[in-house]
């Protein structure tokens, strides 16, 4: 919209470090493009980017512990991210694999596409998929309080504050209304099946968000515990 050709591409430190690149005469958006001459990449059984190559490194310096971790035998370098090849061989990223939840139903779901759909509803500010280990998925919703005290003066809806705007009945609705509306568009396995509305923003300050302010998901799980159990009443938790 501003004039300016935008290409992504792909890449880790330890590949030296570019694997694929969009190129001006054939951009994908949403992609990182085709691999780069003498490189190859394909996708695990779980999702996760493999690639091999001449830029791949060779090693950890004195660390072949964790060498062994990513680097097998023929070369092929685990990235560590989650995607797919489109027919063409461009290549999608989608998540972190460290961040897939695992439902108790044995699912692999990477939260981030999820969340972005969310995110893309003007009432939500800030989303965050819940639910390894659970028997389904929940989200943790951060509403956007400007349209949501103008949705509130259209529907005649007191509310002192925040939080009692938030348990409005009302509100609730529309949040069911657009739960939804955003599961219509994903797969059974991936669908939300109940949501948690929080007050307060999440923030790099309480140590909920990375400085690249990416949702730290062991910090959000810890400090929200007891409205994550809610989701699941009908559920123990292991620590119960």
């Amino acid at each position: 919209a501003a004039g300016l050709y935008i290409c992504e591409g792909y890449g880790l430190t330890e590949t030296s470090p570019v694997l694929a690149c969009n190129v001006l005469e054939d951009i994908r958006i949403g992609s990182v493009g085709k691999a780069f001459p003498h490189t190859e990449i394909k996708i695990a059984d779980d999702g996760e980017i493999l690639v091999r190559g001449p830029q791949v490194m060779r090693g950890y310096f004195n660390n072949d512990t964790a060498t062994g971790e990513v680097l097998d035998k023929d070369g092929w370098f685990a990235t560590g991210d989650i995607g797919h090849l489109d027919e063409a061989g461009y290549l999608y990223i989608t998540d972190r694999k460290k961040d897939l939840i695992v439902t108790a139903g044995g699912k692999n779901v990477a939260p981030q596409p999820v969340e972005e759909r969310f995110k893309r509803n003007k009432y939500v500010t800030q989303a965050v998929v819940v639910g390894n280990r659970r028997p389904y998925l929940g989200i943790l919703l951060v509403p956007n309080l400007d349209s949501l005290r103008d949705y509130a003066r259209r529907e005649d809806i007191a509310a002192a504050d925040n939080e009692t705007l938030l348990a409005h009945p009302l509100v609730h609705t529309l949040f069911e209304q657009q739960l939804e509306e955003i599961n219509s568009g994903l797969p059974s396995f991936s669908q939300i099946k109940k949501f948690a509305l929080l007050p307060d923003e999440l923030t790099l300050e309480a140590g909920e968000l990375t400085p690249t302010l990416k949702v730290k998901r062991f910090a959000i799980d810890r400090k929200y515990r007891t409205v994550i159990d809610e989701l699941y009443p009908a559920q123990l938790t292991d620590e119960h």
